[in-house]
């Protein structure tokens, strides 16, 4: 298998050493350096895979001649007593690398088998976005894994995109002057959103040139008032109370994005279990 994990050394070195500190007291009183064994990744529950390349490189981080010999890509559907990943090398990497891996896996998977569902569920032309709640350290992976799972991504930090919340125009003097300072003090390229709450400031914003607006925790019967308001002149994305029921009602309304911040912060780790066995 190809190594195509996102991580860096840097990152693997960084999680392993919260781990396993000073050393795997356990694994290294008990178990010869030289001793080999075989692992399998057990699916214990049906998900969507993402992270398997990152399990990898953790435990071939340890050693680097481990051989991968049954392997199932991101973005699978994994069924419950699946063997989906077979590896095998030294016993003291696989013992050690165990519990990083499989946090790494769980997460991952957790967050794919979501954005699945609410990928699924939407229509038409909407799209269903993350947000930047993520573990800080996780983003690009927590962002991966929502891409795996059909979904796509907002910004992946302040400085790829203009999104003008509540604070900010509180603090910049309202819409206009915000789009105004945000226009001015930026290239062309960088797109400019701004959050409202009301026909009247969505009318605002397209006045003052934005490029998209978000229409902040909004009844279904405000977003469809917003949705013929705007008539196509500006790209709507829907954001606050999203809850995976209300996906399929959103996205009939012809809304063109809807961000959702429980594809990271609330995804549940599936269970998946590394079993080892000695040679």
């Amino acid at each position: 298998m190809a190594n195509n994990s996102i991580l860096t050394e840097s990152d693997i070195a960084r999680f392993l050493s919260e781990d396993i500190g000073r050393g795997d007291a356990t694994t290294d009183a008990m178990i010869e350096p030289d001793r080999c064994g075989k692992g399998e990744f057990h699916a214990k529950e049906d998900f969507i895979l993402a992270g398997i390349h990152e399990a990898i490189v953790v435990i071939r981080y340890l050693d680097p001649e481990m051989k991968v010999s049954k392997s199932m890509d991101d973005s699978s559907r994994i069924q419950a007593g699946t063997i989906f990943c077979e590896i095998e090398g030294k016993l003291r990497a696989l013992l050690s690398a165990e519990r990083t891996a499989l946090n790494l896996l769980q997460r991952m998977s957790g967050i794919t088998t979501l954005a699945s569902q609410y990928a699924t569920a939407a229509e038409g032309k909407t799209r269903i976005l993350d947000t930047r709640k993520t573990i800080p350290g996780m983003r690009l992976l927590e962002k991966y894994a929502v891409r795996a799972g059909g979904c796509y991504n907002h910004r992946m930090g302040l400085d790829d995109g203009i999104l003008i919340k509540d604070n900010h125009l509180r603090c910049a003097g309202g819409i206009a002057t915000a789009v105004k300072k945000a226009k001015e003090k930026n290239h062309h390229l960088l797109k400019i959103e701004v959050e409202v709450t009301s026909i009247e400031e969505l009318n605002e914003a397209i006045e003052a040139g934005a490029d998209a607006v978000l229409l902040d925790n909004m009844t279904d019967e405000m977003i469809q008032k917003a949705v013929e308001a705007a008539g196509g002149k500006i790209a709507l994305e829907v954001s606050g109370g999203i809850t995976l029921e209300r996906i399929k009602t959103l996205s009939k309304m012809g809304v063109d994005y809807i961000s959702v911040g429980a594809l990271t912060h609330s995804a549940r780790a599936v269970d998946i279990s590394l079993e080892i066995i000695p040679i």
